[in-house]
């Protein structure tokens, strides 16, 4: 890869001043593969843009916690190297009960023009993990991927189905009801996509193609290999709320029904539910205006749509190991766990969800006094900040955190009704237990769609820790993370945080549908979506980084 000299980066970032953090020349096992190599990036300025293969970005070394120590490269050890996935949303695009008619107001989570090609684009993510194998800067073979929440789009039992033969390997015909395409693609309404059309749109006039038999071909039969690594998950709001922010319970017969909302014709009504996705208080209103249907196409049911609980959840991963959780958690209500990431290094699943709605998350004071009891058993370090006596049977591991939502995300403070009782607590609450253990390296996230690497600073410099967020898969830039953990031999860990790009080609005839294509063109889509959010990608600081941290 090309090495950046501190002056340079200086010149190129425009800046000049103390703190600004430095690309460096790393030594790497192998950038193939990863976006240290190639990058999509769209061509020209304006319009639809479509994709080719740009430079790879290089790793920019981040000191916040900690100054990086010269020669750390010759004593460099690697300690784990694991694969993030994150909000995935493998949609069943046809279901009658969606929000596609928010988008103007809520954005790509009420609807994306690539809705019906989720399951091909993550099966091309798979692949990319596959052919890597191993960490790029450390070269040690991955040992899991974790995933953080948001598997499904619409906590239906056959997302879930699909995202599990994704993930661990088989025949997927994504399609639910008739055989034929039934969704809001192709009912002629033009707030809408309508690739096999010929009329005008929304998105045509941005310049999204006309694509005959794109819907046959999204719909088709195709194989997902699954990883050839363990993998681990971890719950979003999407796989256990209606659109990721309703409880269950109030809308659950429209799912397995025939009659599908396109919309109210009215943007006033469209507000009104719109609200109900962040105000509680908005909620019976928003259910009147569903119930009067607006609307309506009629649609094949299909039982294979309805919602699954949170011991479902739990329940069909114990069918194929249990890939993190066990029995203790079928019964859906403590859907957090421990797993073993390397020797040394153990991982933390916690479930920020909350079941009684909304997409903001939180934790249970059970759940973070669990958390706290983890930690101690785990960290000498812990005793001797607080010139305590060593407890017996206590033992040293790094650990890694993992969980839907941010730090800054954690603010729904609602009771969670599988736990009525039980106070909730903030994303405060959660960094400030953290900041009590030296141990603990890093909390791994997602929810926000965006990459976003965020220092956690401590007077006590063994006290910080970072928390890294990574973009969804749904949405562009379609990224999955891999996060190497390697001991520098002079008190300081580098966590190296390299991002990849699904195993797709950037561009594509048109007219091609054979499953490599449809990838690609889920992910060009996604960079055209008209309403995608701003700056997924994040800063370089965001990207591909080495994070230093000091455990003593």
């Amino acid at each position: 890869m090309t090495g950046f000299s501190r002056r340079s980066f200086l010149l190129a970032m425009g800046a000049g001043a103390a703190g600004v953090p430095l690309l460096d020349r790393q030594a790497v096992a192998s950038t193939a593969g990863t976006t240290l190599e190639t990058t999509a990036t769209p061509i020209g300025t304006a319009g639809y843009r479509r994709l080719t293969a740009g430079p790879g970005w290089p790793t920019v070394v981040r000191d916040d916690l900690i100054a990086a120590m010269p020669n750390r490269e010759a004593r460099r050890r690697a300690l784990a190297s694991f694969v993030q996935f994150s909000d995935m949303h493998i949609c069943d695009a046809q279901s009658p009960l969606r929000f596609e008619y928010l988008h103007p107001i809520l954005g790509s989570s009420a609807h994306r023009p690539q809705e019906t090609l989720t399951a091909q684009g993550s099966t091309a993510l798979v692949k990319r993990v596959n052919a890597v194998r191993n960490g790029p800067i450390t070269g040690r073979p991955f040992d899991c991927l974790v995933t953080t929440g948001d598997n499904t789009d619409n906590h239906e039992m056959i997302e879930l189905d699909w995202f599990f033969s994704v993930l661990n390997g088989g025949r997927i015909t994504p399609n639910t009801g008739d055989s034929r395409y039934e969704g809001v693609q192709n009912a002629g309404i033009s707030s809408y996509w309508q690739p096999e059309l010929s009329g005008a749109d929304d998105y045509k006039a941005k310049g999204f193609p006309h694509l005959e038999g794109l819907f046959d071909a999204a719909l088709r039969p195709f194989t997902s290999p699954g990883l050839d690594i363990p993998w681990f998950s971890t719950m979003g709001n999407h796989d256990d709320n209606v659109g990721g922010a309703w409880a269950d319970g109030l809308l659950d017969g429209w799912y397995t029904g025939s009659k599908k909302i396109m919309g109210f014709g009215d943007p006033v009504r469209d507000a009104k539910v719109a609200r109900a996705f962040t105000d509680p208080t908005a909620a019976p209103e928003a259910l009147s205006i569903i119930a009067s249907q607006g609307v309506v196409r009629t649609v094949t049911p299909d039982d294979r749509r309805r919602l699954f609980t949170t011991g479902e959840f739990v329940r069909k991963h114990l069918e194929t190991g249990g890939h993190g959780y066990t029995d203790a958690n079928a019964d859906g209500v403590d859907v957090f766990y421990t797993f073993r990431i390397a020797p040394g290094v153990t991982g933390i699943s916690m479930d920020t969800t909350n079941v009684t709605g909304f997409s903001e998350g939180s934790i249970g004071l059970h759940q973070l006094n669990w958390v706290e009891r983890t930690l101690k058993r785990n960290s000498s370090l812990y005793y001797d900040w607080l010139g305590l006596p060593q407890r017996q049977n206590v033992t040293d591991e790094l650990f890694v955190l993992f969980s839907h939502h941010t730090s800054k995300t954690m603010i729904n403070i609602v009771p969670d009704k599988r736990r009525p009782l039980d106070p909730r607590m903030t994303g405060d609450a959660l960094v400030n237990l953290l900041h009590r253990f030296p141990n603990v390296v890093a909390w791994v996230n997602g929810h926000t769609h965006r990459n976003v690497i965020t220092p956690h600073r401590h007077s006590t410099p063994s006290r910080g820790f970072w928390e890294i967020n990574t973009a969804a898969h749904v949405d562009y830039p379609q990224h999955a993370r891999v996060i190497e953990v390697a001991d520098n031999g002079d008190g300081t860990l580098s966590l190296f945080t390299t991002l990849l790009e699904a195993d797709s080609p950037y561009q594509v005839d048109y007219d091609d549908r054979d499953d490599a294509a449809l990838a690609s063109l889920c992910r060009e889509f996604t960079y055209n979506d008209i309403h995608s959010r701003t700056n997924p990608l994040g800063t370089p600081l965001d990207r591909n980084t080495e994070l230093l941290v000091t455990v003593r």
